[in-house]
């Protein structure tokens, strides 16, 4: 009997002209990525400011029609900002007074200004940090301020 391998054997071996087509699928791998790297690296602040500058003239010429040809680099593109993003530009956690202090000022409210919040004792005590928003109150203040509600949660 000759010497045959069991099959768990030959699966592990690549079958002749195998490698031969591995390399040359390797190769045009190497050659499109070789063209197409700069487009896919964040690595730093002037790779970043390049992929957000593409990315616009992707929105302005795709917006948001899913069925472009080239809206999976869009949104690769916007996936790869927001990793950069994250890692290099965290948003620190504030609280919910602070948000409120600023929009207010932003808009030049007062406590008074804010009815759908309480009475101005209860705004007085939102601010000084003697009570939190509830969640109808920060949804109402989202819609005033013209933001997502989740910046006062």
């Amino acid at each position: 009997m000759g010497n045959m391998g069991s099959p768990h054997e030959e699966q592990g071996k690549i079958r002749p002209g195998k490698l031969e087509e591995m390399t040359l699928v390797h190769e045009e791998l190497r050659i499109h990525w070789t063209n197409s790297a700069h487009l896919l690296t964040i690595r730093n602040e002037h790779e970043y400011n390049a992929a957000v500058k593409r990315l616009n003239e992707l929105l302005d010429e795709i917006g948001d029609d899913e069925k472009h040809p080239l809206y999976g680099l869009l949104d690769t593109i916007g996936a790869l900002l927001h990793v950069y993003e994250e890692e290099n530009y965290p948003i620190p956690d504030v609280a919910d007074a602070e948000v409120l202090r600023f929009l207010m000022d932003k808009h030049g409210l007062t406590q008074s200004d804010l009815p759908e919040v309480g009475s101005q004792g209860v705004v007085s005590e939102i601010l000084n940090g003697k009570r939190e928003l509830n969640i109808r109150q920060a949804r109402l203040l989202a819609e005033k301020f013209e933001v997502s509600s989740a910046v006062f949660v």
